[in-house]
């Protein structure tokens, strides 16, 4: 059986996308099997494309088709249940769990990735955790490292724990390079979260995918 992982994070453009790549790369360089799942996107380009499935493709060495990588694909980039409402739809879990299926039977480690912060909704009757839930999987936490951070990783890790989520560990992504005290928040963060660090992705305005692997660690 695959082993999988929801990525979620402290908020919206904080870089789980760019964090799940690095997972991905990792994996591969252990020789799994593995791919990123992005359920529910929202936000096109001119060519009805969404960058975070594009990106998370293109990180995976499994090949899936893109509907099945992505069954939710929202044209407006807002929160998701807004993006739906406008389009005339409504998130459903049964697509996701179907495209989880396929993707079990092909990868040895999943990645299925959020969107936006782990409270934004998918629907009015449906939440991350509902999802996560649905799933049955543990979650990894993606902290954007910038001021503030520290608030929201505590009160997402709370959230992680109220809904009987597992918490399989945490990434810190150097997001703003200005910010003060980088070290001493990591510290902090390492001292209060109740999971495991994975590893700290340094500033990147733009990265590689195979350059990405080397700061990180699956969790055990």
């Amino acid at each position: 059986m695959a082993k999988a992982y929801f990525i979620t994070g402290t908020d919206t453009e904080i870089g789980k996308t760019h964090a799940t790549c690095a997972l991905l790369a990792t994996a591969a360089q252990q020789g799994l099997r593995a791919i990123g799942l992005k359920p529910v996107a929202a936000g096109t380009d001119a060519t009805g494309q969404n960058d975070d499935v594009v990106r998370l493709m293109a990180a995976s060495n499994v090949a899936l088709p893109e509907r099945t990588v992505n069954p939710w694909l929202l044209k407006e980039p807002l929160s998701p249940h807004i993006a739906a409402r406008l389009a005339g739809v409504e998130i459903t879990t049964a697509p996701i769990l179907q495209s989880f299926k396929s993707a079990q039977s092909v990868a040895d480690l999943i990645l299925v990735e959020g969107v936006g912060g782990l409270y934004a909704p998918l629907s009015d009757s449906l939440s991350q955790p509902d999802l996560i839930q649905a799933l049955d999987i543990p979650v990894i936490l993606v902290v954007g490292l910038r001021l503030g951070c520290l608030n929201h990783a505590l009160l997402t890790a709370s959230a992680i724990k109220q809904h009987g989520l597992r918490f399989a560990g945490w990434i810190g992504n150097q997001i703003d390079p200005t910010f003060q005290a980088m070290d001493d928040n990591i510290q902090t963060l390492k001292a209060r979260l109740e999971a495991p660090c994975l590893g700290i992705l340094p500033f990147q305005n733009t990265a590689a995918v195979a350059s990405l692997a080397s700061p990180l660690s699956l969790p055990q």
